[in-house]
């Protein structure tokens, strides 16, 4: 028997007020302004910020379509944000490093003109990114919520051992679909968008991503 999806609460209209905020916050001239200048000054710190809101209300709302709850037991909120934030680091430098390494092994360190070129170059460097950073970020991510939930939601310091938490991976998913599909037929073409927008939207359409990628897969789950 299917399991009915959770109806609509009052708490979820909070939820949808502010996914409304967030889209009017960059479509406001103003405050996508303010926005701009800031992440100019402090790009690293707003990557952190944008990631463990963020990715981890996504990790909220798809919790909610799942279970119909948005902080089921063992979620640990606060050591989930902090990840998130931490990876929204390393994300950032890894579009840097990739978008020039890339542009200027194969470009000869410009941004080529013409759209087909453009595209070309935002391709190839969605391709490195992904075949090179994306499997051992993806695999850092399932770890670390793989030590929360046997933490009950926590994240201990002393005490953590990787090896347990590597033997416990289920590869025949994380190569057979994590890395073996949703690479080559969502990471790369998605983030071909990333690298065609201007680099303040960058780790912001890439936190998107990851939230919608969470989504779909629930709803065809």
């Amino acid at each position: 028997m299917r399991k009915k999806p959770p109806s609509f609460r009052k708490l979820d209209w909070t939820v949808v007020l502010f996914i409304a905020a967030i889209i009017a916050l960059f479509l406001w001239p103003v405050t996508y302004r303010h926005y701009s200048q800031l992440y100019l000054r402090l790009p690293a710190t707003l990557s952190f910020i944008k990631f463990a809101v963020l990715a981890t209300f996504g990790e909220m709302l798809v919790s909610r379509l799942q279970r119909g709850v948005y902080l089921p037991p063992q979620f640990g909120l606060l050591p989930k944000a902090v990840v998130w934030g931490i990876l929204g680091v390393f994300i950032w430098i890894a579009f840097g490093i990739f978008s020039q390494g890339v542009t200027g092994t194969f470009f000869a360190g410009s941004v080529p003109e013409g759209p087909g070129m453009v595209l070309l170059n935002a391709f190839t460097i969605s391709f490195f990114m992904n075949i090179i950073f994306a499997p051992m970020m993806m695999m850092t991510h399932h770890l670390t919520d793989t030590y929360i939930a046997q933490n009950s939601g926590r994240f201990p310091l002393k005490g953590f051992t990787l090896l347990p938490l590597l033997k416990s991976i289920n590869w025949e998913k994380m190569w057979g679909f994590v890395f073996k599909k949703t690479i080559p037929l969502f990471w790369i073409p998605a983030h071909t968008i990333t690298f065609l927008l201007p680099e303040e939207l960058r780790v912001l359409f890439a936190v998107a991503l990851s939230v919608v990628l969470g989504l779909l897969l629930t709803i065809k789950r």
